[in-house]
């Protein structure tokens, strides 16, 4: 029987809990993209590469790109397929092979829209992001009842607009969480 999930979370932030030690997913917030009963597949949105810009990737890609990429930050995006590069924009949100993720966000990764960044004229507000974190079927679940994450609703302010070393601690207090009171452990009542 396949799984089946009681809420998708698409459109969501998941927050890191301060125990997981996971080095790829410590105090991180992932924008999950999609859930469903494959899985789930997300971005992760405040780790950022220290030396590769979006002038670097552009250069690889042999796409042209003004001087505004060589400012373009890139980021870890995830564990997960390290190689491809993923777009989590603003409008417009129709671009090849868009998927719309809210009303306001989507996520692309074909040839126009990274065409458009490079020269300066593609959707804003936008992040270049290199990898992705999936989950398989049932895995993101069993990984929330363990307290590994919190949920809360995605955020085109804290997406887009607060600095990277500040959207985790934003994304835990939108929901109103003192995580210095929780407890790493799992209870059961």
């Amino acid at each position: 029987m396949p799984y089946v999930i009681q809420e998708s979370l698409a459109g969501q932030f998941l927050v890191a809990m301060p125990a997981l030690s996971d080095p790829n997913f410590a105090l991180t917030v992932t924008y999950i993209c999609v859930h469903n009963r494959d899985g789930a597949f997300g971005l992760v949105i405040n780790q950022v590469f220290d030396s590769v810009k979006g002038k670097t990737l552009f250069d690889q890609m042999d796409i042209p790109a003004g001087n505004q990429a060589d400012s373009l930050p890139v980021y870890i995006g995830g564990p997960v397929h390290q190689g491809y590069v993923f777009v989590l924009h603003g409008p417009p949100l129709d671009w090849k092979a868009s998927l719309p993720v809210s009303d306001t966000v989507a996520m692309s990764n074909s040839v126009d829209i990274l065409q458009s960044i490079a020269s300066g004229v593609g959707p804003e507000p936008h992040m270049l992001i290199l990898g992705c974190a999936g989950w398989a079927p049932g895995q993101l679940e069993v990984e929330l009842a363990e307290n590994s994450w919190l949920t809360c609703p995605g955020d085109d302010e804290i997406l887009f607009h607060t600095p990277v070393g500040e959207r985790w601690e934003k994304a835990v207090k939108s929901i109103g969480v003192d995580l210095t009171l929780m407890s790493g452990a799992v209870g059961h009542a």
